[in-house]
Parts: C-alpha cells; sequence; structure tokens
C-alpha cells in the first residue's frame, strides 16, 4: 500500500471536505425539489435557484482547485502550502455556499467566499507553472 506524503494527505482531506460539502447541496437541491414537487428547472422557486446555483457554482470551481492542489502535493509542494491552499478553498466554499443559500446575506460575503476560492486556484496555478518552468 502506498504511503502519503504529509503534502498528499493534505491535499486528499480538501479533497475529501469539498466533496462533502458538494453533496451537502446537492441534498440541498433534492430536498427543495421534492418539497416544491419540481422535477426540472427550478419552476420558478426563488430558494430552489439559490439551491441549485449554490451547487452548480461549487461544482464549476471545485475540481479545478483540487486537482491544482492535488498536483502541487504530488510536485512536492511542502505541506504547510497544501494547508494554506486547502484551507482557503474549503472556507471559501463554504462562505459563498450559506451566501447563496441565504437571501439576506450581504453581498460582500458572498464576494469574499469567492475571491478566497480564486486565490486558492490562482495561487495552485501560479506554483505550478513556476515549478513547471522550472523543471524544464
Amino acid at each position: 500500500m502506498a504511503s502519503f506524503t504529509p503534502a498528499l494527505a493534505a491535499a486528499a482531506l480538501y479533497a475529501g471536505l469539498n466533496a462533502l460539502l458538494l453533496m451537502v447541496l446537492a441534498i440541498r437541491v433534492v430536498r427543495r425539489r421534492k418539497a416544491g414537487s419540481i422535477s426540472l428547472g427550478d419552476g420558478g422557486d426563488a430558494d430552489l435557484n439559490r439551491a441549485m446555483r449554490a451547487h452548480g457554482n461549487a461544482a464549476e470551481t471545485m475540481p479545478i482547485a483540487i486537482a491544482l492542489i492535488t498536483l502541487a502535493a504530488l510536485a512536492g509542494a511542502p505541506a504547510a502550502a497544501i494547508h494554506a491552499l486547502g484551507l482557503m478553498l474549503i472556507a471559501g466554499r463554504a462562505l459563498h455556499a450559506i451566501c447563496f443559500m441565504r437571501a439576506d446575506m450581504p453581498l460582500t460575503m458572498r464576494v469574499a467566499g469567492m475571491a478566497l476560492t480564486f486565490a486558492a486556484t490562482g495561487l495552485a496555478a501560479l506554483g505550478l507553472v513556476a515549478h513547471g518552468i522550472g523543471a524544464l
């Protein structure tokens, strides 16, 4: 059985946490659909629309961020860097999802969630680009 490096273990931790958050968001969509007897689309239900977009946005942003964080771990990034990226990602995704699901949340909090997500993704991408150029 292969052993995990501390960095790869950190990447696995944040991949798992983000996957669990994505499952929670999907379950919220299913529950709202069932409550409103809506099988397709949002049926004009604002709560369902918010739940669908929270899930959809997470599904659109999480995979690339997790892939980049995992590649960074495999490329030799220190565990502390992986934890920093992973914490930014899960905090950003959770904050963004909470703001999407609650109509009364300030837009600034949703923007902060996206900023954390973009920071984690962008920093991981830049680190990999730099590492790739340096290895050429």
